[in-house]
């Protein structure tokens, strides 16, 4: 594989996952509420549930949007990385594998986003612009 491939296929792998994470926080934000992730939040004892959600909601929304667009890929990755290793953790775990409860998908999820975060962006994005213009 070449070097312009593995660019590429970050691309596709950051498009993706951003997509699968804004949608996610889209529902969060626009379907449950802060009120209804909250209760979420509090029912799998996670700490300071009123402020666990806002963080929650819109790392998964605006880190998505950031995933889609390449723009601070590795912090978003980072970020997103933590959210899924929450989540397989405190929910999906004790469900075992496989979906539609277990941890496969957050696994994937939190996989992808190591990826993100180790290799950064892909072929083309806005970090990748700003990596351009910077002077050597």
């Amino acid at each position: 594989m070449t070097d312009n491939s593995k660019a590429w296929a970050l691309t596709v792998l950051r498009v993706v996952v951003g997509i699968v994470f804004l949608k996610h926080g889209w529902m969060k934000v626009f379907t449950f509420g802060l009120h209804g992730v909250t209760g979420m939040l509090t029912m799998l004892h996670i700490p300071f549930p009123p402020v666990s959600a806002f963080v929650l909601t819109w790392v998964e929304f605006l880190g998505g949007l950031a995933l889609i667009l390449g723009v601070g890929t590795r912090v978003a990755a980072a970020l997103l990385a933590f959210d899924m290793l929450v989540a397989v953790l405190k929910v999906h775990l004790k469900n075992g594998f496989f979906l539609p409860m277990g941890y496969e998908f957050a696994l994937t999820l939190l996989a992808a986003n190591i990826c993100l975060l180790l290799a950064g962006a892909g072929a083309t994005s806005i970090d990748r612009i700003l990596q351009k213009k910077q002077p050597a």
